[in-house]
């Protein structure tokens, strides 16, 4: 007799929640990244150290919607440090940005723990990283190799 292996009834983490989760990134990924594209070709100048770190903020937004999209164990660990490093970012910038206000001529999307957008950007790694260990995927996914 014959048994198959056990499959999780846990829907993919990128269904569901997941998918919203998913969507929100997204949404942060175009408008950091359409803002700071802005802002670099035209205000340079005024404020760069703002301007380029809101650019890398979109490519961790970029990085982190595409892993999140994705399944599979090499996705999750690409998100899951995508997501970190966001909230290392929001953490760090907002604190830089309470204790020194002078320290960037401009806002941007992780000023003051992402004010200027409702403290999302504080909120969504949170439950991001929250999301991605309720689903970490099994080591039949490969996810105890490397």
């Amino acid at each position: 007799m014959e048994t198959t292996p056990a499959r999780s009834t846990r829907a993919p983490r990128n269904q569901g929640f997941g998918r919203i989760i998913v969507m929100v990134y997204a949404v942060f990924a175009l408008s950091a990244f359409a803002r700071s594209l802005f802002q670099l070709l035209t205000q340079f100048s005024v404020a760069p150290l703002a301007y380029l770190l809101s650019a890398f903020a979109a490519l961790v937004y970029i990085v982190a919607t595409l892993s999140l999209a994705r399944t599979g164990a090499r996705a999750w660990r690409v998100a899951v440090a995508a997501v970190g490093v966001e909230l290392v970012g929001v953490v760090g910038v907002g604190l830089l940005t309470l204790l020194d206000p002078q320290l960037f001529a401009d806002e941007t999307v992780w000023s003051r723990f992402g004010a200027g957008y409702g403290y999302v950007p504080l909120v969504l790694p949170i439950v991001g990283l929250a999301w991605l260990l309720a689903h970490r995927p099994s080591r039949a996914d490969g996810a105890g190799v490397r």
